[in-house]
């Protein structure tokens, strides 16, 4: 057998002292880009929705009762009936009990939901459950005084959705799921690509089938835990089968489904690959099964990649277009390259004669995974994290930092395994040089047994031929065992494979982990929000002119108490002459473009003559505030003025 050189590390003509100091230049080069391209700065991006925002504000005191109360974030949600609740002092519903009301704008994710008429003073408790975007659920909950602060009855829950029994075992199973996945299409990967004999060998085709059933059964596990999950979070909804309908037409259980129908495509490769490709022996036949089954492998393996990256992270925040297709590229090197790992440990520890040919092939492809993981992850962090401050101040950011310090330590056991690779390839093409055959184990050469015959007894002949084969085997085993090269690449690769498992676990967590930049967003909304206030009252005076007749004249306009929550309005129209001016309409909105808020609209009532006024006008956080004032002043006449105001 020809052995050929490590596909990359240190070449053979590098000198032992500069090996260690090509790695570690490697190493920093890989540390600093990863590092460099996190922090140098990002666009807004999100995952877990965050509330950002409420009217009334949590903590607030209103003068009077509000119409409704909204809320406001950071991405798109789902709700629905009950999503959001609004108790009175006694624990009883003040809300009207229907739908939350749509009150999206351009750049505003913004719900509303109508309460009851006449509400007395006392303190009132908020709480809300959705689905974010990311198919991950979100809760909360805050209180709002009308008149004065009062005792109440509600104690505001603290259980966040998507916990309990319910949550421990959905996330089983995504952890599950993703293990299934990576040993299903990294163990075919390397059946296919690396070393083609090991079709027909049991241990492999355990390991793949194994992994078929337990992505399977992870995702049957989680289309029937979706609805509890998501609500109730009790154990006993996933026989509700109106709960099992609705999930069925969001956009994760639609994922769900879809996995399964390529569960079954897969099914047919498995048998394909393990059945007729196994026992196939003309050479030019084989070649083109084998085309065959790496296009339409990788096809069912993008596809089930797919699933996550519609229902996840990837369908979310900025670059939707880009981050999918990337995440499912991240999937699949992640399945390539740690799914092979799994599937040569089982080569090396359960089948005699793995090649070295083998593990070399394995070696290049898992080079080419690396380089396509750090692109990619480069990009995921890119998105979800993008400041110091979010990468060491956030659980998100510090998840992370492990998972960065895994994937390195990973790298460095995989190049000790291409050491003790390059050790054993040249010990083969020693022997082979020499003209031996004392490395079967590296040859993949089968041990033959002469023949045992017993006249007049079949029986017996069988059973003795069993047994010497058996004895061959365990020889064989015995001497590829006492190789010390092949024994240190096996615990090099079983090292490999313990720090592959944690960092599944890691990176397990971190997709349900709110990122860290969406973590440092609803914390500074709320720190504004909950910032006392000394500005005074605002009052600004305005010259206009509509173009028509009688169309000039001067606005004044007073804000009371002039900061955040409740306020009062009065605004005064004088014409030319500094008298009253009447005029059929006077229209007034606030925005802060800087948070992305607004236009507030605010419908003044007419008083008097030229003296409009409005009570109860919300600004929610403190800012510099643009306020855009229409006056008309005829039927087809109208202009409108803005100013930018301080308001707390």
């Amino acid at each position: 057998m020809t052995a050929t050189a490590p596909p990359f590390g240190p070449t053979p003509s590098m000198s032992p002292m500069r090996r260690p100091l090509a790695a570690a230049a490697l190493l920093a080069v890989f540390v600093g880009t990863v590092f460099g391209l996190l922090l140098g700065g990002a666009g807004p991006a999100s995952a877990h929705a965050a509330l950002t925002g409420s009217d009334p504000q949590d903590g607030a005191v209103v003068a009077t009762a509000p119409k409704e109360v909204t809320l406001t974030f950071s991405e798109q949600v789902a709700m629905g009936d009950g999503s959001v609740r609004v108790l009175d002092p006694s624990g009883k519903r003040a809300d009207t009990g229907a739908e939350p009301r749509d009150l999206h704008t351009a750049s505003t994710v913004k719900y509303g939901v109508p309460l009851h008429a006449g509400l007395p003073d006392g303190t009132y408790t908020v709480a809300w459950q959705a689905v974010s975007a990311d198919s991950h659920p979100v809760s909360g909950a805050f209180t709002f005084s009308i008149g004065a602060p009062s005792k109440t009855t509600v104690a505001v829950p603290t259980d966040q959705a998507g916990g309990g029994l319910v949550g421990t075992l959905y996330g089983i199973a995504r952890y599950a799921a993703y293990a299934g996945f990576i040993l299903l299409a990294g163990g075919a990967a390397f059946v296919l690509a690396c070393w083609q004999r090991g079709a027909s060998a049991r241990p492999l085709q355990h390991l793949v089938v194994r992994g078929w059933m337990t992505l399977t059964t992870a995702t049957l596990v989680m289309l029937l835990l979706r609805n509890p999950y998501t609500g109730s979070g009790k154990l006993a909804d996933i026989f509700d089968l109106d709960g099992l309908k609705a999930v069925l037409d969001t956009k994760p259980g639609a994922a769900l489904v879809s996995r399964l129908l390529l569960l079954g495509a897969s099914a047919l490769f498995i048998a394909v690959l393990f059945g007729a490709y196994a026992k196939r022996e003309d050479e030019r036949e084989k070649k083109d099964l084998t085309f065959g089954l790496a296009i339409g492998g990788a096809v069912i393996a993008a596809g089930i990649a797919g699933t996550w990256a519609l229902a996840e992270h990837a369908s979310t925040g900025i670059q939707p277009g880009i981050a999918m297709p990337v995440d499912v590229l991240h999937l699949l090197a992640v399945a390539t390259w740690l799914g092979g790992l799994a599937a040569l440990l089982v080569a090396l520890y359960r089948t005699p004669d793995i090649e070295v040919t083998a593990v070399h092939r394995f070696s290049r492809i898992a080079f080419g995974s690396v380089l396509v993981l750090t692109a990619t992850g480069l990009y995921q962090s890119w998105r979800q994290v993008g400041s110091w401050s979010a990468l060491t101040g956030t659980r998100y950011g510090q998840l992370l930092l492990v998972k960065v310090g895994l994937v390195a330590l990973l790298v460095g056991v995989a190049w000790i395994s291409r050491r003790w690779t390059a050790r054993l390839a040249a010990d083969t093409t020693e022997a082979q040089g020499a003209g031996t055959r004392t490395a079967d184990a590296d040859t993949g050469t089968a041990v033959e047994t002469e023949p045992v015959t017993v006249p007049g007894d079949p029986a017996r002949a069988a059973q003795l031929a069993r047994q010497k084969a058996a004895v061959a085997t365990a020889t064989k085993k015995r001497i590829r065992d006492a190789d010390p090269d092949r024994s240190g690449l096996r615990r090099s690769v079983l090292a490999e494979v313990g720090v592959a498992v944690v960092l599944l676990a890691v990176t397990t967590v971190l997709t349900s982990t709110e990122p860290g930049r969406t973590e440092e967003e609803a914390a500074r909304a709320s720190t504004a929000a909950s910032a006392p206030t000394t500005a005074g009252p605002i009052a600004v005076s305005l010259p206009f002119d509509t173009g028509g007749r009688n169309g000039k004249g001067t606005v004044r306009m007073d804000i009371d108490p002039g900061r955040t929550g409740a306020n009062g309005l009065h605004i005064w129209i004088d014409g030319p002459d500094g008298q009253p001016m009447d005029v059929p309409e006077v229209k007034l909105a606030f925005t802060l473009a800087s948070k992305d808020i607004g236009p507030l609209p605010v419908v003044p009532d007419r008083l008097t003559e030229g003296h409009w006024t409005a009570s109860g006008v919300q600004i929610p956080m403190a800012g510099n505030w643009k306020m855009a004032l229409t006056v008309r002043t005829s039927e087809i006449d109208q202009t409108t003025i803005a100013k930018n105001v301080k308001i707390g």
